[in-house]
C-alpha cells in the first residue's frame, strides 16, 4: 500500500492544476484508491486456501490496465453522448498512476507495472525497515481513512455541500481513529490471528471510502474551485 487514506488526500492535492471538468476530480480521488481494490482479490483467495501469490500490486496496479479503463470509459462516454463519463475515464487513469507513482516511492515494495507481462519494480529492494514500523504502517490505514473522511467532512462544511451526509461521516471518522488505536496495540500483543479481524475491517473501511467519495462527490468536485 502505502495507506488507501493518503492515496485519497494526494488526489485532493492535484485539484488546482486539473481542469474543472464534471467528474474529472471524481475520478483522480477514486482512482488514487481503486488499486488497492487487489486486496479484496488477497482476501478471497486466503479465506478459500488459494494462492495470493501475484494477486497485490498487480492487475491493479497496470499501465497496460489503465489505458485500457481510460479508453473503456472513453468509449461508453462518446457511445452515450456523456462526456462525464469520458471525463471520469480519464481522470481514473491519472489517480491510478498518482498510486503507483505513491507505491514506488514511499513504500518497501515493488510494482509490476506492464502485468501481465512483468515489469516489476521496486525502488526498495535493498531496504530491511525495522518490523514495529511496518506493523505501525499496517495499522495506520485506518488513521488515515479517518483523516481522509475529516477532510471530506471540513471541506463540505467550507462549501456548504453534502450536509446530509456529514453526520454519518463524522461518526465514520471516530470509528477509524478507534480501529487505529485499537489495532495498533492488538498488532503488538497477539501472537497469532491477528491479520483476519484486521483484514476484514480494512476491506470494509476500504468500501465505506468508494462510498463516500460518490455520495459526496459535489463535495470532491467543488475542490477545483476553491
Amino acid at each position: 500500500m502505502p495507506q488507501a487514506g493518503i492515496h485519497a488526500l494526494s488526489g485532493t492535492m492535484v485539484s488546482r492544476f486539473v481542469p474543472k471538468k464534471e467528474w474529472f476530480m471524481l475520478g483522480i480521488v477514486f482512482g488514487t484508491i481503486f488499486p488497492d481494490t487487489d486486496n479484496l482479490a488477497v482476501a478471497v483467495a486466503t479465506v478459500t486456501g488459494g494462492a495470493t501469490e501475484g494477486l497485490h500490486r498487480t492487475f491493479t496496479h497496470s499501465i497496460i490496465v489503465i489505458v485500457g479503463l481510460i479508453l473503456l470509459f472513453n468509449i461508453i462516454g462518446k457511445a452515450v453522448k456523456k462526456q462525464k463519463i469520458s471525463n471520469f475515464g480519464t481522470g481514473l487513469g491519472i489517480g491510478m498512476i498518482m498510486h503507483i507513482l505513491f507505491d514506488l516511492i514511499i513504500w518497501f515494495n515493488g510494482v509490476e507495472v506492464l502485468w501481465p507481462f512483468g515489469g516489476w519494480v521496486n525502488f526498495w529492494e535493498s531496504a530491511s525497515p525495522s518490523k514495529w514500523w511496518m506493523d505501525l504502517m499496517m495499522t495506520a490505514e485506518f488513521l488515515f481513512f479517518g483523516l481522509f473522511f475529516f477532510w471530506l467532512y471540513q471541506t463540505a462544511k467550507k462549501h456548504n455541500t453534502n450536509s446530509d451526509s456529514l453526520p454519518n461521516l463524522k461518526i465514520h471518522i471516530y470509528v477509524q481513529m478507534t480501529l487505529f488505536v485499537i489495532f495498533t496495540v492488538l498488532v503488538y500483543v497477539m501472537k497469532s490471528g491477528f491479520m483476519t479481524p484486521y483484514g476484514a475491517l480494512y476491506l470494509v473501511s476500504l468500501g465505506i471510502a468508494y462510498y463516500f467519495v460518490f455520495k459526496m462527490k459535489e463535495t470532491v468536485e467543488r475542490i477545483t474551485s476553491s
